[in-house]
């Protein structure tokens, strides 16, 4: 690959996990006999994600999928099943790990994994940098002696003990008569240790030649060997030092007839034998895992491959264009297909035509108006796509006041009669449930100004394409529209709010059936129903009660008057959102900004809060909800109010001018980023390195359009009367690195449009023997000379429409063309970088990828002569 210089392919690692169901946990020994279980998920030993809590069961049902950036390399993606316990500490009940190697195998499928037992000693993780060196000391009685030297040099990524890592490294050398321990200093507060200290070990019995004197025979050298552990020191006497892990080279891979041949190499960590008995460990979890690592090129490399997609909208037939034929190959995949595909229209800004395109052809095929838009096509994919990627401010300003409101009130909603609990009254459950639908369905109704203008347009093109197939059908202008906006989007976000970031928690089983029946009455709202026309073939005929409460025609105005606003065009394309949004909070660790000259800079633990106005953090979660209640109760005029105390920090967006990650020496803590503001700089820690990639995205998102971010900014922090980094003295001085990303002025611009045609490319390339075996039906269909000639034989049986052969078989050439062509570039690449990465160096560590430990010539330096220790 010449001109592809390092440092221009970018990796982009992204992992998306589906948790199932756990089986077979085995019964308590409490009284109850079920347990309260909830599965972790955690790269290596750094917990990123956890599932609700089920309840009193001994296989729990999760349900729940994860999707995130990988931020950091890892080993092994592990699931850790525990047993809560509201009086001790949760017991981890087993563990299910997956290599990251290993991750192929398991790609997009369900799998179950057994459980095995957690050990302490098989938690592991980072790695270590030593060098070995066998040096011949002349003593001044003229004897010859020969050791071995072991230089501990460094490790990093190593495993976080109850918050904290404070390592050391115990340096053993062991031959079959003796074992000699040695240990380095303690290293406070770091996993990224930097030890630099050599320890000799003597070979004491020299050999018996001076022809052949640096040949030991007299020792065993099969079995002697240099063991590195690093260890956790624990600061409190009564618990023992934590195991981290550790490596051992057997002293008979080096060459032991050229002394002073270095052996210096990166070594990952391993687990320690164990003499104790495994333990039994039962039950199993059902898993679905997808791990994709993109290596994205410079956007040239796609160009060709770019353009045929974006030229689709205007190809004739459709049906020959490069999308529809990626439709065609995806089709089973069609969710996974549309989130790149929409992106990058969205990025060139041609999505306008690409949605027209395939809403016109999906329209034609259409004989009954009812059904239009309600099935799952390439089409309705990228309609929710859209409305994801663009609406989810909208759905937060719009419905989380009231979702909130449900959850924190726990008032009695069942109307089904079978399933109503003792002293509930069937007739009050239905006012209650009809107040909160009431309540959710005007919020709804009354925020067509808050949509946003891309949704607008597109729901405008699909109303446009509806009516002209079908002119003489009155209603279709609302049910084109409505299928999206009401079924696909507030429908599924009032069943689950966590999904769509309105909650943290996952509701409780009486405020989830709660959701579950407001959600079905907004669903038919939308769908312009009414009790007369849904009762009779109504299957769950207890929803024809809260029916009726809204078959009037005022509620099916107010939803088509919805409806006409936010599939209009030509209005302002910016609109302000006056209500506060909350966009992410959690508890988390800022250091004191010390905003007096003397004042004090330590670390506490407080709850942020971030809304597209300000960012803001509290002793605790409830002052921030307090304020929240005390708010709303003020705008709905309600006499009770409410105290509590402000906020203890607030940040206006408009102030952020640059928000990045904290180099770990600037305070001896892993997952920390910055705030920058005019006057100084807030410091925060995350509890994981997938909150701390979250919470800078987020915020960098909000304060993107600021007009005064930095170009530059500090990657370490100001201590001690100087920056870390640059070791400059002034506070003020400007920043010596220039900051992450641009400064994007729209969503257009936000898009990262080479990541998603590397995504394309990649779904092309796994569906290659999809669009070889297209080829060869085009080829058999046609005939060469008919391809080429325009004048095609008759068709066989196919589910893929094929109304012009000659220009699809053109546009399929031409995808085959830039896909293999973009493999080649790959494979050269992956060729160049298996050739410049080392066997042993830091990208490459001994003991990974399935290579045996003890293979080392590969990672020998080749020096000789005097040592430099």
């Amino acid at each position: 690959m010449a001109g592809l210089g390092e440092g221009e392919v970018r990796v982009v690692e992204t992992l998306r996990v589906k948790i199932g169901e756990g089986k077979n946990f085995g019964a308590s020994t409490g009284p109850v006999g079920t347990r309260d279980t909830f599965c972790t998920v955690s790269l290596d030993q750094e917990e990123v994600v956890r599932t609700k809590t089920v309840e009193r069961t001994q296989s729990a049902f999760f349900g729940e999928e994860f999707q995130f950036e990988v931020p950091r390399p890892f080993r092994v993606l592990s699931f850790y099943v525990y047993e809560k316990d509201l009086l001790k500490r949760d017991s981890c009940l087993g563990k299910a790990c997956i290599r990251k190697e290993e991750l192929h195998r398991y790609h997009g499928k369900d799998h179950w994994f057994s459980l095995t037992h957690v050990d302490q000693d098989s938690e592991v993780q980072g790695q270590v940098h030593v060098e070995v060196r066998l040096t011949e000391i002349m003593e001044d009685a003229g004897k010859t002696v020969f050791k071995v030297s072991a230089r501990v040099l460094e490790c990093s990524g190593l495993a976080i003990i109850n918050g904290c890592c404070d390592p050391y490294a115990n340096v053993t050398f062991c031959t079959p008569n003796r074992t000699e321990n040695k240990k380095t200093k303690v290293r406070k507060k770091t996993t990224d240790p930097h030890f630099d200290e050599t320890f000799y070990f003597e070979l004491n019995r020299p050999s018996p030649s001076p022809d052949n004197r640096f040949s030991i025979v007299d020792e065993d050298i099969d079995k002697t060997e240099l063991r590195v552990s690093l260890w956790h020191s624990s600061n409190y006497y009564k618990f023992a030092d934590v195991f981290l892990g550790e490596v051992k080279i057997p002293l008979s891979t080096l060459d032991m007839t050229r002394p002073q041949k270095l052996h210096k190499a990166w070594y990952l960590l391993q687990p320690r034998d164990s003499t104790r008995p495994s333990k039994p460990c039962q039950g199993s979890l059902r898993l679905n895992i997808n791990y994709t690592e993109d290596h994205i090129f410079p956007s040239h490399y796609y160009d060709s491959l770019c353009n045929l997609l974006l030229k689709s909208p205007d190809v004739d037939p459709l049906s020959s264009s490069a999308v529809n034929i990626y439709g065609e190959v995806m089709k089973d995949k069609l969710e996974e297909a549309a989130r790149p595909l929409v992106r990058l229209f969205l990025h060139h800004g041609s999505l306008l035509p690409l949605i027209s395109a395939l809403a016109d052809r999906e329209v034609a095929k259409m004989t009954d108006p009812n059904t239009l838009f309600r099935g799952n096509s390439l089409l309705t994919k990228c309609v929710d796509e859209v409305m994801k990627l663009t609406g989810m401010h909208y759905l937060h300003v719009t419905i989380k006041k009231h979702i909130d409101d449900i959850c924190e009130d726990h008032k009695p909603c069942e109307i089904d009669a079978t399933r109503v609990k003792e002293g509930e009254n069937l007739q009050i459950n239905l006012e209650n449930l009809r107040v909160y639908v009431e309540r959710m369905f005007k919020s709804i109704t009354e925020s067509a100004r808050l949509c946003p203008t891309i949704m607008s347009e597109v729901f405008f093109t699909l109303k446009e394409s509806a009516i002209r197939h079908f002119p003489d059908v009155n209603d279709v202008r609302y049910t084109a529209v409505s299928g999206f906006v009401f079924l696909r989007l507030f429908a599924p976000a009032i069943l689950g709010p966590r999904l769509f970031q309105l909650r943290e928690e996952h509701p409780d089983p009486t405020t989830a059936r709660t959701l579950t029946l407001i959600s079905k009455t907004i669903q038919s709202l939308g769908n312009l129903a009414n009790s007369s026309s849904v009762s009779p073939g109504l299957k769950e005929a207890y929803m024809s009660n809260i029916y009726d409460c809204f078959a009037k025609k005022e509620y099916s105005d107010a939803v088509k008057t919805f409806l006409d606003v936010i599939s209009s065009t030509g209005r302002p394309h910016s609109r302000s959102i006056d209500t506060p949004v909350v966009l992410k909070e959690s508890l988390m660790i800022k250091r004191a900004q010390g905003r007096t000259r003397f004042g004090l800079k330590n670390f506490k633990r407080r709850w942020f809060c971030l809304t597209n106005k300000d960012l803001t953090y509290a002793k605790s979660k409830e002052l921030e909800r307090n304020l929240g209640t005390a708010y709303r109760l003020r705008r709905t005029g309600c006499t009770r109010i409410l105290l509590g105390e402000p906020p203890l920090c607030k940040i206006p967006v408009e102030d952020i001018l640059a928000v990045e990650g904290l180099q770990e020496e600037s305070f001896k803590m892993k997952n920390m980023f910055q705030v920058v503001q005019p006057q100084r700089a807030l410091y925060i820690q995350a509890n994981n390195c997938v909150e701390a990639k979250e919470w800078i995205d987020i915020l960098n998102k909000v304060s993107q359009c600021n007009k005064k971010r930095l170009k530059t900014y500090h990657p370490a922090a100001y201590v001690n009367c100087h920056w870390l980094c640059c070791k400059e003295g002034n506070e003020n001085a400007t920043g010596c690195t220039p900051v992450t990303g641009g400064v994007p002025a729209d969503i257009k611009l936000d898009i990262d449009s080479d990541r998603e045609m590397e995504r394309i490319h990649s779904f092309f390339l796994t569906h290659r023997d999809r669009l070889e075996k297209l080829e060869v039906y085009l080829y058999d269909m046609c005939g060469e000379e008919a391809v080429y000639s325009g004048t095609p034989s008759t068709p066989r049986t196919t589910t893929y429409v094929i109304e012009d052969p000659k220009t699809c078989f053109e546009t399929l050439r031409c995808i085959m063309d830039c896909i293999i062509k973009l493999e080649q570039e790959h494979i050269e690449y992956y060729k160049a970088l298996a050739k410049s990465t080392k066997y042993g160096s830091e990208q490459k560590p001994i003991g990974g990828d399935g290579v045996k430990p003890n293979e080392l010539e590969d990672s020998m330096e080749g020096e000789e002569g005097g040592s430099n220790m």
